[in-house]
């Protein structure tokens, strides 16, 4: 009867509140005072965005108003990554944002690391671009759950399959 309980620590963003997000900032930019007339848009492409704009100033609006958006739908911040504002034809600057999915192998093996250090009798091995905690006692891996979410680590962490 001494069966392994276990749970898997991931990170995937909720695409469909980014695109909702992406949506409802191009609403605000369409109807805001300081965008009128001015080339200023939010494009998803992939697991990427890309944001258009006349100047740095207006990207950076553009940004913000994206970030507000998403911080309304619950969507951590986390999960992006801004690439350079770079000059483009018709005098307009682009900036890529890129979506973070899964966990990088280098901050996977930081996560396990920090799960043995805490020196509860559980195992943690990584599967591809997630790990599986496991342990024989439920009490051990809630503790490990608190541990992580305590550590503030640069990436979003979601716990899923917890068995």
């Amino acid at each position: 009867m001494a069966q392994d309980h276990s749970f898997d620590i991931v990170s995937k963003p909720n695409i469909q509140e980014i695109e909702n997000a992406i949506q409802m900032a191009m609403k605000e930019i369409a109807t805001r005072f300081d965008f009128k007339g001015s080339i200023s848009k939010i494009e998803k492409d992939g697991g990427n965005l890309k944001i258009t704009a006349e100047d740095e100033y207006k990207a950076r609006s553009v940004a913000n108003v994206l970030q507000d958006k998403l911080v309304k739908r619950k969507v951590p911040l986390k999960f992006l990554e801004y690439g350079k504002l770079e000059e483009s034809l018709g005098g307009t600057v682009k900036q890529s944002i890129t979506i973070k999915q899964g966990i990088p192998q280098e901050k996977a093996k930081e996560v396990t690391k920090l799960i043995k250090a805490s020196g509860l009798k559980v195992q943690a091995q990584i599967q591809g671009d997630e790990i599986r905690v496991s342990a024989k006692k439920i009490d051990d891996l809630q503790t490990v759950m608190q541990k992580i979410k305590a550590a503030n680590l640069p990436i979003e962490l979601q716990f899923e399959n917890y068995r």
